[in-house]
This record gives C-alpha cells, structure tokens and sequence, in this order.
C-alpha cells in the first residue's frame, strides 16, 4: 500500500489512508467502528511486514458485526506501563539477558521489538495544612518519603 502525504505548515507526513484503501478495493468502511479502523490502519502501516498478509486487511475492511471470526495481526507503535507492571518486566528483561550471558550468548539481543514508555506514579499525602510553611513541610516529607525514587 502506497503512502499519502499531508502538508501542515512547513512540515509534509506520509500516512497510509484507509478511505483511499477501502475505495481501491471496493469495501464500504463508513460504519466501520472506530476502534476497529485504528486497527485497520495499524494494518496499512505494517502491510509489508511477514506476519501481515491482505487477507488480514480484507477481513478486517469488510467487518460486519456478530459474523467475523478471525484472528489478526496487531503491531502497537509504542507500549505505555505503570510502574508495578513495568517493573516487572524490566526485572525479566534483566533475567532474560542475564541467562543468555550465562549461556555464551550475546545478551545485547534481547531487547523490546516495540518502543515502551514507563510511567511512574505516586500519590501526593497531604499532613499540613492551613499554614503558611504547609506546603514547604509537605513537600520535605515528601522527598524524605520518596528519596530512593
């Protein structure tokens, strides 16, 4: 599937349209729902990947509600964690590689395939308030709670 370009401003995108695919071969894609066109186009970008095949696209561009029941191919750009999950895969990540080295392997190969994105959160407490010095005491409690973060 050939790319479109988009000019904005100074700066020109390619994307890949599935109006522009639909139209091609003949499929009506204006009640497909949202979510599935997302994936639709997920499988326009990667179209020339080995797990990808047109049957995938077909499929997916004819949907029609209670009657497809077919697998397909879903490549995320990117991969967003919290920081409970996240850790624990950088931590079998770590073991993965760890093994392979134990092994005589090149531990430099074991690496995510897609981008990943880790989050890491915390609740703010709040123990002063009403003062004038609160919001100083809160944030000194809260470094001295968090210092190993």
């Amino acid at each position: 599937m050939k790319t479109s370009i988009l000019k904005a401003g100074t700066k020109t995108y390619k994307y890949y349209s599935i109006r522009e695919y639909a139209e091609a071969n003949g499929f009506d894609i204006a009640s497909l729902p949202f979510s599935l066109k997302v994936l639709l186009e997920n499988l326009l970008r990667n179209s020339d990947k080995e797990y990808m095949n047109d049957e995938d696209l077909a499929a997916l561009a004819n949907w029609k509600p209670l009657k497809n029941q077919r697998d397909i191919s879903f490549h995320p750009t990117r991969v967003i964690m919290q920081d409970l999950t996240g850790g624990a895969a950088i931590a079998d990540l770590a073991a993965m590689r760890n093994a392979i080295s134990d092994a005589g392997g090149y531990s430099s190969k074991i690496n995510p395939l897609i981008p990943v994105d880790m989050i890491i959160d915390h609740s703010v407490m709040v123990d002063y308030f009403g003062t004038k010095d609160a919001f100083q005491k809160n944030v000194e409690l809260e470094f001295e709670r968090n210092k190993e973060r």
